[in-house]
């Protein structure tokens, strides 16, 4: 791998490479194009570290060469390729801007064009034609033809040694999945992160290609997969990673491994700290990489651990990266199907929020449902243009159905939506979207711990919609006090329902 002066700055580079360095990963090599220029200008304008001390701390075997020397580049390599037990880092020490007349080592030549007589000083430097444009020697096209030759053929070999490793990610096989698949009584109190777990534990022998794990909350997310091994130093025939509190390197390692072929990476952490996360999620979603990623402790029912810990804005800033499907089960049914369409979607990456407190398994739970993104629950009475619809996700669900029904003893007529993924929802054809939730019934009541913010375009108009949602921050306290003091809470879904014209 290649990396710049700007890479070493970026936090990701110390996560990383301190992973690799624990690891052992003794087939990586990474070569550092050393210029000490940046945008700005030099890179002592802010940066002052040793970097070959800082990787030889993280384990990393150091070399040097000066990277415009062939013959040292070939050497270094070779004594690189031989070194066992720990990854390596090549310094290679160059000049940016080789050879242009003015702009040699000059951050005016980093991102901005040379320009004509720029250029040709540059080309009569390198000892080219200045008069030729995009010219490459025949030489330079043969050697680079001859070694794509030889690298197909490397690869083909391997694959032809190693059949059991797809170049993509396959979707396992839909039957199998739904008999493995656990299914959890109605009446029973569980919390999602455990449903996640127990399934996650179900599927793993028949989706022998998942691996990955937690940065550092593993017992709490319930992600690790029983009986299967850990990857420790120099050993990684395990399934289980432990990343470390390392977020970011977690989810662009488990971008990489899904990414490689015959593996689905996935990652996992609370809620909260998935902003951490964002800058890879965003790269999954951008390059299509089917990774899976598992945030619990979803909302404000965190509790103590105080609003710092209580995601907010987070569900809707997962919901607006293009390609990203989220899911927020509301019960370990839809948290079970949940993971099967996770696993069977191969063309995106995939995330599931779970609870950290009990909620109820609930009636009326659908695998098609769950598919589709939304589906109606539960209803009563005629369902016309006076029926009171509630629309909810994950743990406020069952507070609906409380709310709803307690509405069905006195007389009103209601349905009862949950939406588990929006966005698997809004690619839904219209027909069925407009079954789900009609245009003819106006009167709706949005349930959601977390902010508003993208719930409006469900409004048919402001004076027949109500929202009951967190759009401020969190506190700490027990949950069920939070419940009380931040309106979730059936008399409060109620007395919002009832003021709806």
């Amino acid at each position: 791998m290649f990396c710049g002066d700007g890479d070493m700055e970026e936090g990701i580079s110390h996560e990383a490479c301190s992973w690799a360095g624990a690891m052992k990963l003794d087939d990586l090599i990474l070569v550092y194009d050393a210029n000490s220029i940046t945008i700005e200008g030099a890179t002592s304008l802010a940066l002052a570290d040793d970097v070959k001390k800082r990787f030889e701390s993280y384990g990393w075997k150091v070399l040097e060469c000066d990277g415009h020397d062939y013959d040292a580049i070939d050497r270094v390599y070779r004594r690189a390729m031989h070194v066992k037990g720990q990854p390596v880092l090549i310094v290679a020490k160059t000049h940016i801007g080789f050879g242009a007349p003015t702009k040699h080592d000059s951050a005016d030549s980093h991102g901005a064009p040379l320009g004509a007589e720029e250029t040709r000083g540059l080309k009569t430097a390198l000892g080219f034609d200045p008069d030729k444009s995009f010219f490459v020697p025949d030489e330079v096209y043969a050697l680079f033809g001859e070694r794509a030759k030889t690298l197909g053929r490397m690869a083909k070999r391997w694959r032809r040694q190693h059949p059991e490793v797809a170049e993509a990610a396959v979707a396992p096989d839909y039957m199998k999945l739904m008999e493995a698949l656990p299914r959890f009584e109605a009446g029973k109190s569980i919390a999602t992160r455990a449903a996640s777990g127990q399934v996650m534990n179900a599927l793993a022998t028949i989706v022998p290609e998942l691996v990955g794990g937690s940065a550092d909350l593993g017992p709490s997310n319930k992600t690790y997969l029983r009986g299967f091994g850990e990857v420790s130093p120099g050993n990684f025939a395990g399934r289980n990673i432990h990343y470390g509190i390392r977020e970011l390197a977690m989810t662009a390692i488990a971008n990489g491994l899904t990414a490689f072929g015959g593996f689905r990476g996935y990652g996992a952490t609370f809620f909260v700290f998935s902003d951490y996360c964002k800058p890879a999620l965003r790269l999954a979603a951008l390059m299509k990489v089917p990774s899976i990623f598992v945030f619990s402790h979803d909302s404000f029912y965190v509790g103590e651990d105080g609003p710092t810990h209580e995601p907010v804005e987070h569900l809707a800033s997962m919901r607006i990266i293009p390609g990203l499907t989220t899911y927020r089960p509301a019960d370990a049914n839809e948290t079970a199907y949940a993971w099967a369409e996770m696993l069977l979607d191969v063309k995106g990456p995939s995330c599931i929020l779970t609870t950290r407190q009990d909620v109820p398994v609930l009636e009326g739970v659908r695998h098609e449902g769950v598919s589709k993104g939304a589906y109606v629950i539960y209803q009563s009475g005629e369902q016309d243009e006076h029926t009171l619809l509630f629309i909810a996700s994950g743990s406020e669900v069952a507070l609906a159905l409380d709310a709803a029904k307690a509405l069905v003893m006195e007389g009103r007529a209601v349905r009862v939506v949950s939406m588990p993924s929006m966005e698997l929802f809004l690619r839904q054809p219209g027909a069925y979207r407009d079954s789900v939730i009609p245009g003819s019934m106006p009167r709706r009541i949005i349930v959601e711990a977390g902010v508003r913010f993208g719930w409006d375009r469900f409004r048919v108009e402001p004076r027949t919609t109500r929202f009951v949602t967190m759009d401020n921050f969190g506190a700490s306290a027990p949950y069920r006090d939070l419940a009380v003091q931040f309106g979730f809470t059936v008399e409060n879904v109620i007395k919002v329902a009832k003021t709806i014209v």
